[in-house]
């Protein structure tokens, strides 16, 4: 079947490249949008003015938040606990607006790791840091693996009944990648966990009074889906929400 190519915006991160700065999105997630989710992914650097989401989102059917190696400022959400490097303050600032911008729009949001924690900052939430604790085992592979060893490393999660994540994959428990330090503390206004891990680290959120659906998950869809269904799933979601056939299930979004 053919489907109308939704356009997708993917927010990029500031990065070094052959000694200059740069902005950069890994291939997996446009791999993503492209193959997966059967629609147009454009980069949207996140350096410039967050006075320009609106025009943006405006051009646009969805936005993806990426992962990223960097984390967000706690000043961000007023935890007065120190940065923990690497930071992006550009994408820090870039992404609320974003954010903000596409749910007044009406617009799909979807996170992936950074981008879940993100949309929990954009919505007044705060994050914790794991690193230091009996937790950070768990949610993230030592630093000196390999990138298979890394997307590897791996826990199982259970969906929350009746939530999106529920709806779209399909099954009560999954077994998923895990590549985080941050994770969410206080959960932002409006939001509602998907899924949690068995120590009860939210794997995965979603909106519940937006007109489009606002979900993300802590893991890590795009890495090598094709043998998992619940990320392959992932990326359907996105596609059909950014082509509005998007659905809502018994006290999701658009039932708010």
């Amino acid at each position: 079947m053919d489907y109308p190519r939704p356009v997708i915006g993917v927010v990029a991160c500031a990065r070094l490249v052959e000694g200059e700065s740069a902005q950069t999105v890994k291939l997996r997630y446009l791999e993503g949008v492209s193959r997966y989710a059967v629609a147009a992914p454009v980069i949207l650097p996140s350096f410039q003015d967050p006075a320009n989401a609106a025009a943006i989102v405006a051009r646009l059917d969805a936005i993806l938040l990426t992962g990223s190696s960097s984390n967000i400022d706690p000043a961000r959400y007023a935890t007065g606990a120190p940065a923990m490097a690497p930071t992006d303050a550009g994408r820090d600032g870039f992404s609320t607006a974003l954010i903000h911008a596409a749910v007044d729009a009406g617009k799909p949001v979807f996170g992936i790791c950074r981008g879940l924690q993100e949309i929990n900052v954009a919505f007044g939430g705060t994050l914790r840091d794991m690193r230091g604790t009996s937790a950070a085992t768990t949610h993230h592979a030592p630093e000196d693996v390999d990138l298979a060893a890394m997307f590897g490393h791996a826990h199982d999660i259970a969906a929350i009944p009746g939530s999106l994540l529920d709806r779209y994959a399909g099954a009560a428990s999954l077994c998923v990648n895990s590549v985080h330090f941050q994770t969410i503390d206080r959960l932002g206004q409006g939001l509602i966990a998907n899924a949690t891990a068995a120590d009860g680290v939210i794997e995965a959120i979603s909106a519940s009074h937006t007109a489009a659906p606002v979900f993300a998950v802590q893991w890590h869809p795009e890495w090598q889906p094709d043998e998992r269904p619940h990320d392959l799933a992932f990326w359907t979601f996105l596609g059909q929400a950014a082509r509005s056939g998007y659905i809502a299930a018994p006290g999701s979004e658009r039932q708010a």
